[in-house]
């Protein structure tokens, strides 16, 4: 698994639109990953809001993540979007802060059993409570593939893969970091929903897992399934951390 993202660790300019919504509030940068998107706080407190931003020719899509965040909404708590724009150096989106914080924050990485438990348990949440007849959006194996540009016939794990066991709304991008955690160690939230769509549950179930070695070490994915309520799954697991390489 590559590790694509994380906390800021040098000094991160602030964009001029970024600058702008801001005005006069506090800007902190929350998130980087390697594309060069940057996540910002605005403000602080319960009326904090977050910018992403996507700089030109990153290949990320706020938009894409705005439209699922909106339809999301209307089952699930995700962050509420309250701008979105671009101009010829980037792209940006605006939403609203929401309780809780994210579960790779120090207070959770040294209490992984709490995060993971709470990881496992949104994840279920948010499978159950999104309709799969209802949405739009596909996170398939073909889907992927075509849209990264891989031949499916040049890689022979996947000729045969696992009948699906579960069709839900996947996540996308379920690795710990997207889950926010309330004060008490309860499932919050969920953010970062580009990718969002309709796909077998072990298409997000295996990244899950996978990141909790990433984020608290090995021997975590007993804990996470278990919150979820689904007995592990080697074959499913497998096949889906290697399509998640390959897109």
């Amino acid at each position: 698994m590559t590790v694509s993202s994380g906390l800021p660790v040098t000094p991160v300019a602030v964009p001029a639109p970024v600058a702008a919504l801001a005005g006069d509030l506090p800007v902190t940068p929350v998130w980087v990953n390697l594309a060069g998107g940057v996540a910002f706080q605005l403000g602080e407190g319960e009326a904090r809001t977050f910018v992403k931003w996507a700089p030109t020719g990153s290949g990320l899509s706020l938009d894409a993540e705005a439209v699922r965040l909106r339809w999301a909404a209307r089952y699930v708590t995700v962050p509420k979007v309250l701008d979105a724009g671009g101009n010829a150096d980037g792209a940006w989106l605006v939403t609203a802060g929401l309780p809780g914080e994210s579960a790779v924050a120090p207070r959770w990485t040294a209490d992984p059993a709490t995060a993971v438990r709470a990881i496992g348990v949104g994840l279920r949440a948010l499978h159950d409570r999104l309709p799969v007849d209802d949405c739009p959006f596909s996170w398939s194996v073909a889907d992927r593939l075509a849209d990264a540009g891989v031949d499916p016939a040049a890689h022979p794990e996947l000729a045969d893969p696992p009948p699906v066991d579960g069709l839900v709304v996947c996540h996308g991008d379920p690795c710990s970091p997207n889950t926010l955690i309330h004060p008490d160690g309860s499932f919050s939230a969920h953010v970062d929903l580009d990718r969002l769509g309709v796909a077998n549950r072990w298409a997000d179930l295996a990244v899950a897992t996978w990141s909790l070695e990433w984020n608290y070490g090995p021997g975590w994915d007993a804990l996470l399934l278990d919150a979820y309520g689904v007995d592990p799954d080697p074959v499913r697991t497998a096949f889906y951390r290697r399509v998640w390489e390959l897109t």
